[in-house]
């Protein structure tokens, strides 16, 4: 088979996906590694069996080959095929079988909410003894944020201010990292799992 038979056929296969799957908008966590090796973090905008648009503090050279962990999905790869404000969009390479087990399980995520179903999460959430957190950036920011959601491993908090997946933050006196965006605000991730008293000290 020729390189331009190749590209053809490839071409064809990503129509064929296109048709055969619907494209769903979830917001998933994950890691992806490039060809040099290195790993990032990155959030899901938008998913399907056959393509995926990730969010991401940096980007490849388009025709990369990338490998992606994504949360309740597990790895995927393919190649970029575009490059976006907020980071690229990519081909999954992967056999009809596993295809058509990604669409079921993405019908699954998108459907989770409408059916009442229960989400997975890794610790119990807490009820904060105060509504309210100060956020203080690296840069010397510093935003009073609502808590939308807490745990013991992260929480979820209101912010107008758009800070990268990977950003470094202080929650009252708890390190975190940034690592979802979402219309609301910023989820984070502690540094170190908390206790209950931990958490209520570190954030008073």
């Amino acid at each position: 088979m020729t390189l331009a038979q190749a590209h053809r056929q490839r071409s064809l296969m990503r129509r064929h996906d296109r048709r055969r799957y619907q494209r769903v908008k979830v917001n998933l966590l994950g890691r992806f590694m490039l060809e040099d090796r290195h790993e990032y973090p990155c959030q899901t905008a938008d998913l399907s069996p056959g393509s995926a648009a990730l969010i991401t503090p940096v980007v490849g050279r388009v025709g990369e080959r990338v490998v992606v962990y994504v949360d309740h999905i597990g790895r995927i790869e393919g190649e970029i095929v575009r490059i976006h404000d907020a980071g690229f969009a990519m081909t999954i390479n992967a056999t009809l079988r596993k295809k058509d087990k990604l669409a079921a399980k993405l019908t699954w995520l998108a459907n989770r909410h409408e059916l009442n179903l229960p989400e997975d999460r890794r610790h119990n959430r807490v009820t904060p003894a105060r509504p309210t957190a100060t956020l203080a950036f690296p840069d010397g920011r510093i935003y009073e944020s609502r808590i939308i959601d807490l745990s013991l491993s992260g929480a979820a908090l209101a912010l107008d201010a758009r800070p990268p997946i990977g950003s470094p933050v202080m929650v009252g006196n708890l390190r975190a990292t940034v690592v979802r965006l979402f219309e609301e605000g910023i989820a984070v991730e502690f540094a170190v799992m908390q206790t209950v008293e931990s958490l209520e000290q570190g954030l008073a």
